[in-house]
């Protein structure tokens, strides 16, 4: 399920939660889905159990998952629209980014063939 690259500039607990995100987002994850222990997922990925902790621990403060006692973590009703509304909101980051961009010369063709690549590569994932 998770992947990580030991070599990456992004640190493990980081990747752990954008591929998390990425699961919840896609539909790979719906609410109430357990998600694997601290210690199984460690153990999967070669990593230390308190970079797994520390990476469920920003999930859960972020609302996406939940813990709960004795039972493990699980996604949280909701998870999708919370990631969703969040990344929706980013469009004006965009917005910024392509005035930017055209100040700098960027042609529209340019960003309009830029955002196209994008969008092909995610849907050939």
């Amino acid at each position: 399920m998770f992947q990580i690259d030991p070599l990456s500039k992004i640190p493990i607990y980081e990747q752990i939660i954008n591929q998390l995100e990425r699961f919840v987002i896609s539909g790979a994850l719906s609410s109430g889905d357990p998600l694997p222990s601290v210690r199984s997922l460690s153990v999967s990925l070669k990593a230390n159990p308190n970079t797994i902790q520390k990476a469920y621990a920003e999930l859960d403060s972020r609302g996406v998952i939940c813990s709960v006692p004795g039972k493990g973590c699980f996604v949280c009703e909701g998870a999708a629209e919370i990631l969703k509304s969040r990344e929706k909101s980013r469009l004006e980051e965009l917005t910024r980014l392509c005035e930017e961009l055209r100040a700098a010369g960027v042609t529209e063709e340019e960003m309009t063939a830029a955002l196209k690549r994008a969008f092909d590569k995610r849907e050939g994932e």
